[in-house]
């Protein structure tokens, strides 16, 4: 078995500390992107909307369309229903008032868009109109991208068969074309169709070449698509524990609040699996890996701040205990406390922390103060996974 890609691997990209403000639009696009790619959506939405601005005030529509491409896959991923709406019209304004016509890799996202609102009919509509402009253009990679969309509608809609035919004749293109991602991404759908016919062996086969590609194509979405094909597979071969090991990895890993429908499925199969989904606490913390999921914010990156991470545990653990000044500075930085010293740290260790976890640093839910110190609120549910 093929190694996991581990965490660092997804976050290694160093990224432009520039204010987004202060950048020019081919930046904030390029910046969007790697953003985008690696699951950071809001920081992508931020700078992929900024650039959207500054080419629609140039006229260069062409780079105008890529920004609202990302953005509305952003929004499908998080089922932002009313912001797909509303890009929808800003791409009917730039048709109706601006006389520009819309690209083949636009209808494929606003295809994407239709088939994760279920709109399966209308979702097949515009991959075959992408499909119909890539041709008249001769545009291969355009082409291949409504293809890989077509496939997808005809495995939403239970047509197996023509579903393997359309990603059969992507194979011919990926021979010739660097798409590395939408190659994997195919594999994957591969094994998915595979899964659904029954024969479940050649579609581990699929995914296992899959997992090892992993490598090339550094993206968490991809990653948790593929853990949990492997999952659902395992779970029609009735091999429940192996199952449920790649559903529960799929379900640590993967982003709520960002990936909305994949994080469905994944409960949805935990459930089938009788393992309840997480969604009933309030913050859960893996002790092995450091992570922590908050209820509204998805996962909270805590960087390597082990004084940070070494206070929540140990108010995660203690959930309503009160912990004086002396004890903490015990506890955590194994010091005897000195009010010259530790009334400041232990104030802005425990403002960071808050800044971290709390959905609203203007009312805390998690972390009070009383008279006599600092402690977690004991109504709220934690969850504490041992899972390495």
């Amino acid at each position: 078995m093929a190694k996991s890609p581990s965490k660092s691997d997804y976050s290694s990209l160093e990224l432009n500390p520039i204010d987004p403000k202060d950048q020019g639009p081919e930046t904030l696009l390029e910046f969007g992107n790697l953003y985008y790619s690696r699951g950071d959506f809001d920081a992508a939405e931020i700078r992929l909307t900024l650039a959207a601005d500054q080419f629609f005030n140039k006229k260069n529509f062409d780079r105008y369309l890529k920004c609202l491409n990302v953005l509305l896959r952003i929004y499908a991923e998080r089922e932002a229903i009313q912001d797909i709406n509303s890009t929808k019209e800003k791409l009917q304004d730039l048709v109706l008032k601006e006389g520009f016509e819309l690209n083949s890799k636009t209808y494929y996202t606003l295809g994407i868009c239709a088939t994760y609102k279920q709109q399966l009919d209308l979702g097949l509509e515009y991959f075959q109109k992408s499909l119909g402009i890539a041709l008249s253009k001769d545009d291969k990679e355009d082409m291949c991208y409504a293809i890989h969309g077509i496939a997808i509608a005809y495995f939403m809609t239970g047509r197996f068969a023509d579903a393997l035919k359309e990603i059969y004749n992507l194979q011919v293109f990926f021979q010739v074309l660097p798409l590395t991602e939408l190659k994997l991404t195919s594999q994957i759908l591969n094994g998915a169709v595979l899964r659904k016919q029954g024969r479940h062996e050649q579609a581990l086969e699929v995914f296992w070449e899959c997992y090892d590609s992993l490598r090339e194509v550094k993206n968490l979405d991809v990653y948790c698509y593929l853990l949990y094909n492997i999952g659902s597979t395992y779970h029609s071969m009735g091999q429940f524990d192996l199952s449920r090991t790649y559903v529960q990895l799929a379900k640590r890993t993967v982003d709520p609040k960002n990936f909305k429908q994949l994080a469905k499925y994944i409960d949805k199969k935990l459930d089938e699996l009788g393992i309840k989904p997480n969604e009933d606490f309030d913050l859960i913390f893996n002790v092995g890996s450091n992570l922590l999921t908050e209820r509204k914010k998805g996962k909270v990156d805590f960087k390597n701040q082990f004084i940070l991470l070494d206070l929540l545990h140990l108010f995660l653990k203690t959930p309503g205990q009160i912990y004086s000044k002396e004890a903490l500075v015990k506890k955590i930085w194994t010091q005897d406390y000195d009010p010259r010293i530790h009334d400041n740290k232990i104030y802005v260790t425990i403002k960071r922390l808050r800044q971290l976890i709390e959905p609203d640093i203007n009312k805390p839910k998690y972390i009070f103060r009383s008279k006599n110190g600092y402690f977690l609120n004991k109504g709220i549910k934690v969850l504490l996974e041992h899972q390495q």
